[in-house]
């Protein structure tokens, strides 16, 4: 529930925050395609300098987005220290030779490249998702990709519930401790607990998603005829000019990762 968009304060009325939602999705897209195909640090180091350097433009603080970002943080940095470890090529100079640890300054160099690839690739997925209001997302969706209403607005519900399914699962875990029923000391008895709190929380989902299906036929998403959206919001030249602006990043810092000879393909020929 980290990145959900439930206590972030975001400008909407910043350049790249009030672009439309696919639009966002997409301009984070297609840098991240690119770079699933090399593991080099121009490239990589490129479009986290551009993404780190916009986030202003996307309306979000830099608090709120370490707060929620902290995983990403996390998993950068394990990757780049499992890479430093565990890769095989350990030339250069020797910098921690622990018996069967041995990191080189070559191993420390694959590591940061991996790391920033990762980090490349999440960041502007993550503001993209930061500064997305669900109900502009499901209505880009039916208007624009013509995705079905029912599925696209059924989705938007499901996301709003979990939260609500969160909070549920940890109230009734409070309620059984309260009464006696924690289990945390006997593992048969633990098991019984959890299973008791899985059981509850389904009857509570299915209950509550049968009312939410009707409520939703009473609306008639079930129609087959054309709906019509309370909210259309049109494709502008902002929103060109982002997606545009996406794909010469992603060639500028592609053409340079292989003219400096640094584009190192996950996948070769040789």
């Amino acid at each position: 529930m980290t990145l959900l968009q439930t206590s972030l304060t975001v400008n909407t009325a910043a350049p790249l925050a009030r672009r439309d939602a696919l639009v966002k999705l997409g301009a984070a897209l297609v840098p991240a395609l690119a770079l699933l195909g090399s593991v080099d640090p121009v490239s990589a180091g490129i479009v986290l300098t551009a993404a780190v350097l916009s986030v202003p433009a996307w309306g979000v603080r830099w608090s709120g987005l370490l707060r929620r970002a902290w995983p990403l943080a996390l998993a950068v940095v394990m990757v780049t220290a499992g890479n430093a470890v565990f890769t095989d090529r350990k030339g250069g100079a020797e910098l921690i030779d622990a018996g069967p640890v041995l990191i080189t300054t070559d191993s420390v160099a694959i590591g940061l490249a991996a790391g920033v690839r990762i980090a490349a690739i999440a960041l502007p997925g993550v503001l993209a998702v930061l500064t997305i209001d669900p109900v502009d997302l499901a209505d880009s969706l039916v208007r624009h990709l013509k995705v079905p209403a029912r599925f696209a607005y059924g989705s938007l519900a499901a996301f709003r519930l979990a939260p609500i399914m969160a909070a549920e699962w940890d109230v009734l875990g409070r309620a059984r401790r309260a009464r006696g029923f924690g289990g945390d000391r006997n593992p048969v008895t633990a098991v019984q607990v959890f299973a008791g709190r899985v059981f509850a929380l389904l009857v509570g989902a299915v209950r509550r998603g049968t009312a939410l299906a009707v409520a939703m036929d009473a609306r008639g998403f079930d129609a087959s005829a054309t709906r019509t959206s309370a909210r259309y919001r049109p494709i502008d030249r902002g929103d060109v000019a982002m997606l545009a602006g996406s794909f010469v990043l992603t060639a500028v810092a592609v053409t340079l990762a292989v003219v400096t000879g640094a584009w190192n393909p996950v996948i070769s020929s040789g």
